[in-house]
């Protein structure tokens, strides 16, 4: 496990920008040769992102699981700046992504970090956590199992789904709210789950 802790004012060469106009910046010069999004305006992941997480009030420490190219993950630090974030991906190329993203944003110094952790979830050494997100990254009682141990007594777990889904929550996580919205025509949700002990 690696974790870099990158600052916004470590960039050195061209103009900054924030933390949301970096991401789309770079994520258009990679998205083809890093395979890091479908085909396709690249909008539409953001919006989805955004109508995601509107339901979520966050303070506190958080973590994307499974982040890939930063979805919902830097959208949730650009919504919510001063609540610590980490982001989390086994894979190099995403994360080295991510990585440069921070490396060239320019994020002020009373926001709270942004952290990337290259990693596989089980070999996670950081949490509690207050919250986390996991968006596509597995069924959501696999989801609620690797994350168990990570949230901490009444902290949350945020899982953008379809709205057809149902999820039976495994011991441990209660179903506190569900939250429809549609975007070009798909039906989605995100529920709401909470980490009971």
């Amino acid at each position: 496990m690696r974790a870099l802790r990158i600052r916004g004012d470590l960039a050195t060469s061209g103009p900054m920008s924030s933390l949301l106009e970096t991401h789309k910046t770079l994520l258009e010069k990679y998205r083809g040769s890093m395979n890091l999004v479908g085909p396709g305006p690249t909008e539409f992941h953001y919006k989805d992102a955004s109508l995601a997480l509107s339901p979520v009030v966050a303070t506190g420490h958080w973590a994307d699981m499974g982040t890939g190219a930063g979805f919902p993950g830097i959208v949730f630090g650009h919504l919510f700046p001063h609540v610590s974030l980490d982001l989390v991906d086994s894979r190099q190329k995403r994360c080295w992504f991510l990585n440069q993203v921070l490396l060239h944003s320019n994020r002020p110094e009373d926001h709270a970090p942004i952290r990337v952790y290259c990693s596989r979830i089980e070999a996670l050494e950081t949490g509690p956590y207050d919250g986390i997100i996991a968006r596509a990254l597995a069924k959501p009682e696999e989801v609620m199992r690797l994350t168990h141990d990570l949230i901490r007594d009444g902290g949350s777990l945020v899982l953008p789904l379809q709205k057809s889904q149902h999820v039976h929550p495994i011991d441990g996580f209660q179903l506190v709210s569900e939250h429809p919205y549609t975007i070009h025509g798909k039906h989605r949700k995100t529920s709401i789950f909470q980490r009971c002990f």
